[in-house]
């Protein structure tokens, strides 16, 4: 059976390589349904992911992502779990897609929607998010890239933190506050406080490197902190990093009032409503979903300014 599926493969190749891609897609198509008539999960497998790779490698997007698609179909009534091999391929015909191509989204979200239902992660895996992110980071898709990263893996706020930098670049200097919140907020909102810390510790370090913009170091018994006079929702994000560490409602509440003035600026009122429930035990009352009305309002570019311009960022080096 193994060599049947080789020369089978290998024909299809074959007219690839002559150009005939139309009919070696159909063909590819109609050889695996077969395979999937009679439940030979493996053969059918194999055939879609060596046909789209070769494909997608010889710049047909739209025939490739079709025999991707097909493939999480044939994933989803074998059942199959993410694991290395099964992700492995998928993300290595994610890599294969060329720029650009639009087909290369809807496998990305069925992708995660396959993850979501057979693996361990409700929100997908991780793993594909990242790879998913870094991609979109470097085609500059920056809302497609965060929606990403924020549900990434621990390298994620590296990637997100060079992606917001590089946007914020081409942006007014005093806006840095709005880009460092793009990380900041929806990492709490996502409850992972280790990647809000890390994502804020590196775009800030980058900050650190524009000498027009001020700083001064503070540090007590307990943490050391850059402090922008410049920039004082700079410092409000930072000071709100150490209070949920903390957990301690008074502390936040405070927070809130030494800022208000500079905090009816932005729109931040929901997501820290959000973030006062989640981390202070300070219920807000609201109606429908705060989670998820947050994170759609956050991604869709709603965090106040600066990404509103819809720029694209000159990023480079992301993978």
């Amino acid at each position: 059976m193994s060599s049947k599926i080789d020369k089978t493969i290998q024909r299809q190749q074959q007219k690839i390589a002559e150009g005939q891609y139309y009919e070696a897609h159909q063909q590819l198509r109609v050889i695996a349904a077969r395979y999937v008539k009679i439940s030979n999960w493996e053969a059918a497998t194999d055939i879609l992911f060596r046909g789209a790779q070769s494909l997608l490698q010889a710049g047909q997007g739209g025939s490739g992502g079709d025999l991707c698609i097909f493939l999480l179909e044939v994933f989803h009534k074998s059942e199959t779990k993410p694991d290395a091999g099964s992700k492995g391929k998928l993300l290595s015909l994610l890599r294969a897609f060329p720029k650009n191509e639009p087909t290369r989204k809807k496998f990305v979200n069925e992708m995660v929607g396959w993850s979501a239902k057979w693996g361990e992660y409700p929100a997908g895996d991780p793993e594909i998010h990242h790879v998913a992110g870094t991609l979109y980071a470097e085609d500059l898709e920056p809302y497609d890239a965060e929606r990403h990263l924020i549900l990434g893996i621990k390298d994620s706020p590296e990637a997100l933190a060079g992606l917001e930098y590089s946007w914020y670049t081409s942006d007014d200097s005093h806006t840095a506050p709005l880009y460092a919140a793009r990380g900041t907020l929806p990492y709490l909102l996502a409850g992972n406080l280790r990647a809000a810390n890390k994502y804020f510790l590196l775009f800030t370090s980058y900050l650190s490197t524009q000498p027009s913009l001020g700083t001064q170091e503070v540090s007590t018994k307990s943490s050391d902190m850059r402090v922008y006079p410049s920039l004082p929702l700079l410092n409000f994000l930072g000071l709100l990093l150490l209070a949920v560490e903390r957990g301690d409602p008074s502390l936040f509440r405070q927070l809130k009032s030494h800022y208000a003035s500079h905090l009816k600026d932005v729109s931040w009122g929901e997501a820290l409503d959000t973030i006062a429930e989640m981390y202070f035990g300070i219920k807000i009352p609201r109606q429908g979903n705060p989670m998820f009305d947050m994170l759609g309002s956050m991604f869709g570019g709603g965090m106040g300014g600066g990404a509103s311009k819809a720029k694209k960022p000159p990023v480079a080096g992301l993978d």
